[in-house]
Order: C-alpha cells, then sequence, then structure tokens
C-alpha cells in the first residue's frame, strides 16, 4: 500500500468466488461509463416535456412563524402565470403527505405534514406559496410579489433547550419536542459498574452535515387528463415506494401513476422518497393540466442536515481493558418534522451499538428532538457514525486508564471469528467477520512503533502528530415493519431468440456501478458476454417491483434475484442444448464464453444464441418438454432477518454487517488549529466483491464525506434561525488537495446468509474515517493535556481545547 495515486488498493476477491466466472470478482468498466464521461447521459432537469410549466416556492424568512395572510393578486397578474397557490388552496385538493418511515410505529409523535404550511411555518426555507409560470424566469418575477404576514413566533434551535421546559413548540398538539424515544441493549450497567476496575464516562458532539449531492432534487410531474394518469420524472432512490406514496397522496389508484428514475449524480440518502417537493408537482401538475417542473437550488440542499447528536456514554471496564458494560444516551436535533423516515437515524445508530465489540451489558436511551432547525435527511452510512464514535472513544478512554495500547485494547474486546453468528446486546446477528485479521492487514504496511517513535522525537521540535485508529461494523440491508423498506427484491431475465438478454430489476443506481454489477452476475450465471447483457431499471411501468437503493442493498438483493433468475433461465439453456448435442444429461451442459458445451466432449459445442433461437423457433423439436420461452422473474429474499421478538424482545431489523479498521495519521499545527491528514489506511471486509473497482469508489467517497465531517463539514444557522452555510464558499467539503492518498487494502469474509457471499458496501468510509481521525487529533494533542470531543474539529476547537489547558 504505497503511496503515488488517489486510490491504492489491494483486490483479492475474485480468488474467492467460485470458479469459472468470468466477469465476476473483476473490475470492469462501468458499461455506460463513456456516455457520462462524454456528457451523453440525460438527468432529470435535461428532460423537456411539451407544454411545460415551471414552479417556483415562495419561502419563509422566518424560523417559527404563524402565518396570518397571503396576497397573491400582483403575482398572478403577472403575464405568463398559471397559478399562485398557498397551503390552504392545496389541502382542498390533496392530503398530507404520507410517511416514507412513521414515527408512531416505533412508539413516537407523528404530525400531519402539508406540502405547503396551512397554519405556520416551523424553519427559515420552509416553502409557503408556490407559483406555476410558462417559464422559470416568469415563474421567479411573480414570486417576488407575493406578500406573507407573519406572526413571529419564539424559536429554538438547540435539542437540549428545545427540552426545557417552557420552550416553544413545534407542534402544539404534541405537548413537547421530542418526537421519539426509546431504548436498545440488554442488561443492568449499574450492576456491572459496581465489580468494575474502574468507569470512564464523557460526551460528544458531531455536527449537523449535508448530503450535499452534485445533482440537487429535480421533479417533472405530468397529469394526463385523457387517462387520468400522473407520470413523474424526477431525482429519486425508491421508484416503486414513492409511486405508492404518490398514489396515497393523490388519492388515485397505484396503477394511475408512473415514476421513472433518470440516471441520478448522487443521492447518499437524501433521494430518498417524502420530501413535500415530490408531491406538490404532482398537485400543481393535475391542477394547471400542464407537465410542472421543480429544481432545488443549492442553498436548499444545505437546509437538510444530519448526524447533529450528542452522546454521552458511560464505560465500565476491568484491569485487562475488557469493557464489560456501556450506557449511553443519544439526542439528535432532527430540526422540523419530515416524512422522509430520517428520525429512523437515531433508531439505527442505537442498534448498531455496541458495534463488533463483545459487551454483554448494553444500555442505549436515544432521543430525537424538533426544532426550528431544517429537517433531517437520510445521510449514509444513516446514523452508525455514532455508535463508531461513541465505541471508539470508549476504547481509546480504557487504553488511556489502564495504560494498554489502544490497538491492543480492540483486540481483547473484539468478537472473535468463531463466534459467528453473533448476537449483539442490542438484539442484532452479525453474520460474518474476522475483526482482528483487518487489523492484522492494516499492520502489514504500517510501521506502528517506528511510526510513534518519529512522533515522539518530532514533538522535541515542536511538531504534534498522531496515530488514530477506527473500527466500523455498518448493518446493512434492511427490513423494517410497516415501511416500504425491505431485504427482498425482484428481478426478470429475458434472453430473446438471438441470445441478447436484458435484466429488469426493482433496485436502482444513484450512480455508483451495481447496475454493471448487475449485467455481470447475469453474464456470468448465463455463460455470455457482458455486452450481450442490458440492464433496465428505475421505471415503475416496465421493472418488476423493488425496494429501491437504500441501506446498500443493491447488488445485496438485486444481484441475489437476478442470480436466481439467471439461474432458472440457464437451466432451461442446458435442457435445450442437451437435446441439441444429443446429451443424456443436461447437468453436463457447461454454459460460458457464449458456447453451450457438453463436459469433457469439447467438440460438442453450440453458440448459445443457437440454443435460444433453437427453442423460439423449434422447440416442438429439439425440446419438447421445456417451455418455449427464456424468461424467469425472481424473488430474493433475506432469511436472517427477524421481525418478532426474541426472548429478549428484541428485533434484527438487518442482514449484513460489512466491517473495517482504519488508522489515521495527521499533524495539529498548535498555532493555527489546522489539522492535515498525513496518511489514512484502510483495509474493508464486505464480503465478496463483484467488482472491486466499485467496491473502492464507494469507500473513497465514503472516506471523503468522512473527512468532512470530522475535519469541515458543518451547517450553521444565524441566532435567528436563518441558514449562515448557503452554498459550498461556506459549507465546507473537502478539496482533493485535502485529503491524502488513501491505502485501501481488502479483506473477503463472505456472509452466509446472502447466495453470492455478498454483503452492503454502500455507507462504508464514513464513521470509520470520522473516529479514526477523532482519535488521532486527540492522540497528538493528548501530551499536551488537551483533547477535543466536538466533530467537526474545526480550527477553533482545537484551539479552544489548548486555551483550557492554559487556563
Amino acid at each position: 500500500m504505497d503511496g503515488g495515486g488517489l486510490v491504492v488498493s489491494h483486490d483479492d476477491s475474485a480468488a474467492a468466488l467460485a470458479q469459472g466466472s468470468a466477469y465476476s470478482g473483476s473490475s470492469v468498466r462501468r458499461h455506460d461509463g463513456d456516455r457520462y464521461l462524454q456528457g451523453h447521459i440525460a438527468y432529470s432537469d435535461d428532460l423537456r416535456l411539451p407544454g411545460m410549466s415551471h414552479a417556483v416556492l415562495v419561502l419563509s424568512p422566518l424560523a417559527h412563524a404563524r402565518i396570518v395572510a397571503i396576497d397573491t393578486e400582483a403575482a398572478q397578474a403577472r403575464p405568463g402565470v398559471l397559478a399562485v397557490l398557498t397551503g390552504a388552496d392545496l389541502a382542498a385538493e390533496v392530503g398530507p403527505i404520507p410517511n416514507a418511515m412513521d414515527p408512531a410505529g416505533v412508539g413516537g409523535r407523528d404530525v400531519a405534514l402539508r406540502v405547503l404550511p396551512v397554519s405556520k411555518v416551523v424553519y427559515a426555507g420552509q416553502p409557503v406559496v408556490a407559483v406555476v409560470a410558462e417559464t422559470r424566469a416568469a415563474a421567479l418575477e411573480a414570486a417576488a410579489l407575493v406578500h406573507v404576514d407573519y406572526e413571529a413566533l419564539p424559536h429554538v434551535l438547540d435539542a437540549e433547550a428545545a427540552m426545557a421546559e417552557g420552550a416553544p413548540l413545534l407542534y402544539e398538539e404534541w405537548g413537547t419536542n421530542i418526537m421519539l424515544a426509546g431504548t436498545a441493549g440488554t442488561g443492568s450497567f449499574e450492576d456491572v459498574r459496581q465489580t468494575a476496575f474502574g468507569v470512564v464516562e464523557g460526551e460528544l458532539r458531531t455536527g449537523r452535515g449535508a448530503p450535499a449531492p452534485m445533482e440537487p432534487r429535480c421533479y417533472v410531474a405530468d397529469w394526463d387528463v385523457q387517462t387520468s394518469r400522473l407520470t413523474w420524472h424526477g431525482t429519486t432512490q425508491a421508484p416503486h415506494p414513492l409511486r405508492h406514496s404518490i398514489a396515497s397522496f393523490l388519492g388515485v389508484r397505484e396503477r394511475q401513476v408512473r415514476v421513472v428514475a433518470p440516471p441520478v449524480g448522487g443521492s447518499f440518502g437524501y433521494k430518498n422518497f417524502g420530501h413535500p417537493e415530490e408531491y406538490l408537482v404532482c398537485a400543481l401538475s393535475r391542477i394547471v393540466g400542464r407537465p410542472v417542473k421543480w429544481v432545488e437550488d443549492r442553498t436548499n440542499t444545505l437546509r437538510y442536515g444530519s448526524r447533529d447528536m450528542r452522546l454521552r456514554y458511560r464505560a465500565a471496564f476491568g484491569a485487562d481493558g475488557r469493557v464489560s458494560g456501556v450506557t449511553c444516551h443519544m439526542l439528535a436535533n432532527h430540526g422540523a418534522a419530515a416524512a422522509t423516515g430520517a428520525f429512523g437515524m437515531a433508531l439505527a445508530g442505537g442498534l448498531a451499538l455496541p458495534s463488533g465489540y463483545a459487551v454483554d451489558v448494553f444500555e442505549a436511551e436515544y432521543q430525537v428532538v424538533v426544532t426550528n432547525k431544517g429537517p433531517y435527511s437520510p445521510m449514509r452510512p444513516f446514523g452508525k457514525e455514532a455508535s463508531a464514535l461513541l465505541m471508539e472513544t470508549v476504547m481509546e478512554r480504557v487504553a488511556e486508564e489502564t495504560g494498554l495500547d489502544p490497538f491492543e485494547v480492540r483486540r481483547r474486546n473484539w468478537v472473535r471469528s468463531d463466534q459467528f453468528p453473533y448476537a449483539t446486546s442490542t438484539g442484532l446477528l452479525l453474520d460474518s467477520g474476522n475483526y482482528e485479521g483487518l487489523l492484522d492487514k492494516v499492520l502489514e504496511d504500517f510501521d506502528l512503533e517506528g511510526t510513534r517513535a518519529e512522533h515522539a522525537r518530532l514533538r522535541e521540535e515542536g511538531r504534534y502528530l498522531g496515530i488514530g485508529l477506527g473500527f466500523e461494523v455498518l448493518p446493512e440491508g434492511a427490513d423494517i415493519p410497516g415501511a416500504l423498506i425491505g431485504a427482498s427484491d425482484i428481478s426478470t431475465v429475458r434472453m430473446d431468440p438471438s441470445g441478447d438478454v436484458t435484466v429488469l430489476t426493482g433496485v436502482t443506481s444513484p450512480g455508483n456501478g451495481n447496475d454493471t454489477a448487475i449485467m455481470q452476475i447475469v453474464a456470468d450465471r448465463l455463460g455470455v458476454s457482458m455486452d450481450s447483457v442490458s440492464i433496465v431499471q428505475g421505471d415503475t411501468d416496465i421493472c418488476p417491483f423493488g425496494f429501491g437503493n437504500v441501506s446498500s442493498r443493491g447488488v445485496l438483493t438485486g444481484g441475489g434475484s437476478a442470480a436466481l433468475a439467471a439461474d432458472d433461465v440457464a437451466d432451461k439453456l442446458r435442457r435445450v442444448a442437451a437435446g441439441m448435442l444429443h446429451c443424456d444429461d443436461p447437468g453436463r451442459i457447461r454454459l460460458g464464453d457464449g458456447m453451450a458445451r457438453v463436459e469433457g466432449e469439447p467438440e460438442q459445442a453450440l453458440p448459445i444464441s443457437a440454443v435460444a433461437g433453437a427453442l423460439y423457433t423449434v422447440g416442438y423439436i429439439v425440446a419438447p418438454d421445456v417451455e418455449p420461452t427464456l424468461e424467469a422473474t425472481r424473488t430474493f429474499k433475506m432469511h436472517n432477518i427477524r421481525h418478532q421478538p426474541d426472548d429478549g424482545g428484541q428485533f434484527n431489523l438487518f442482514s449484513t454487517f460489512s466491517n473495517a479498521v482504519y488508522v489515521s495519521v495527521v499533524e495539529v499545527d498548535v498555532a493555527t488549529g489546522l489539522v492535515e491528514v498525513l496518511r489514512h489506511v484502510m483495509v474493508h471486509d464486505c464480503g465478496i466483491m463483484i467488482n472491486p473497482r466499485f467496491v473502492v469508489g464507494q469507500f473513497t467517497g465514503g472516506v471523503v464525506t468522512g473527512l468532512g465531517a470530522a475535519l469541515g463539514e458543518e451547517i450553521l444557522h444565524a441566532a435567528d434561525g436563518s441558514l449562515s452555510t448557503s452554498g459550498f464558499k461556506t459549507y465546507l467539503l473537502p478539496r482533493a488537495n485535502d485529503v491524502p492518498a488513501f491505502e485501501i487494502a481488502h479483506q473477503v469474509t463472505p456472509s452466509p446468509f446472502t447466495p453470492l457471499g455478498t454483503k452492503g458496501a454502500g455507507e462504508g468510509g464514513v464513521a470509520c474515517s470520522m473516529a479514526s481521525v477523532l482519535n488521532a487529533v486527540n492522540d497528538a494533542i493528548r501530551p499536551l493535556g488537551a483533547s477535543v470531543n466536538e466533530l467537526p474539529i474545526s480550527p477553533h476547537r482545537v484551539l479552544a481545547s489548548l486555551q483550557e489547558v492554559d487556563r
């Protein structure tokens, strides 16, 4: 893993695949990569429909206010304006927004959210009025003429302040600002504390971050008056669930709605369904009788946040460094309520504890609080970064208290490889892993003792460098009862008479290449070349029902179902080929390199295209007992999900558990507070990799996200609740020269629960990077008696920690 490029990777997944795989396990290029590079991909905003109109939204300047009156007369009089609509107007036409995941279903509080508010606004930037016009320019001009009278109300931005007695209530009917509260785990911390060698306690805080996809959201709705049918195009990760939700919103049958998802320029959870504008354009199109487009600007993408948590913990441990119990309280600042199910990030963060550590007693309490910030948004790794930060901080603290090496403390607490499948104290069933193997592989190319000695020498020169270890276990492949989020999916594989293959699947691609990986799987199963396979995703009129792209499920479930369907088609091909080649046993037919061959008789062979053509044209002659079609639709379902409670009342909502170990090296400039990441060494285990190139791409993006969250990215608000970080000049994404050359290697521990041995790989890198960088910074400034416990670790926070020591 010696530097040079942006990513240095050791790929060893191919060796773990079954013999005979021509494509699976290899880093083939994206099947449509040239179209992306040449600018030939049509995104949602490229769509132009006849008669298309444009929607612009009037936004609230206040964080909390009652709507007294709205004057739209001047706006309606502008040329080209088709409609100016308020929340009251739309409430008479359509219902509330259906929840992607209902907090009431897990003991929380729900609120009927409208596409536009009727009586009051609860965050600055909330849409209040919709203007539809012939052109976007006309809509903007008219929107500027809308006048809204507000009665300002007290607002609250801090989660702890929102829970205080007398705090302003966002939703008065609740009588509180707590949306959701719950617990996870088993055992009594107080019992283990009394016999422990020691107890560490502390607090961690994470700033509010934004998904910040390259492409903002864009929606186009087209209501056909003649057929009473809606066609919706836009940036969504979940076309079929969104279709179901839109139909409910409009009060029509599901078959009256078609959802089409064009290629997406990044999602990261943000483009799951539940946003008001997704539904608003549908209502507007039905009202004006024309297609309506809405395009989001960059500022609006930064109103939606994630993370923004406070974690308080106590951990009991023995003199040998083994942790016997942990208790924690997670407080999540949700901002305003949303229908996206983003509150589930706190739930997922609690369930992901105690990570991959064998801690028998764990008590987690979580609270999700609404404030007058913009709404929470789903964002990878969906709250699981909290579990990694907490447990990695605990391990560092235990090492410090016992005098043990922090690397050794991890080894003493990890679940051993011979203990899998392993039931955690929060109810999850970890599928497989070799956590010590991850660390061993990191240390093959990382001279730990030599690096520590060099750091000690540099401290004598006034330079402060540190080493930080991070570890993550990421629950993926979720199946949530009562929500359209499932650990199953459907695929159709179809071979035509010429031998060309079409795959239709319910999963979608956010640009990560899962479509190409599914094509690799199918090509191998059928023994054909990649260029004879095509794939269709993201169209509810064409593709079988699926849950889209959430919880790292694309290859996991989409690839699993495509493999099963391809196997069914391959079975027919073998039977037909056996008849044509006068072979009594179809099991002897081998499919590969575009040919069907009799095992042991290489001269007995036919092109697979000829076998396909024969079934369709002379099937009664060559294979009278085979149905004359080469098409199969199959469902793959994970079987280790448990929705019924076990004896301890716990559930298992996740099906695979990828994991990783990171080591970061940083230098802290104690004069300026600046942190520079010098090395970032990573070993991942996501089971079998169908395409290692795509896995590296996913982890690379996740690492950059994690480094941004650790060091710079933070949504900030002014005291009046308005957004201070309104663009990329103030919301500081990492640049290429802000990150080192990543050193990435892989360990392959197949999942026993998936047909391909795969695990979810879409959320890796974020949590581990945050934890390893935090620990590295604290390692660097520990000799000065300082530490930081709040992310991002911006210069002012480093300087504040150093100044605190001076006081």
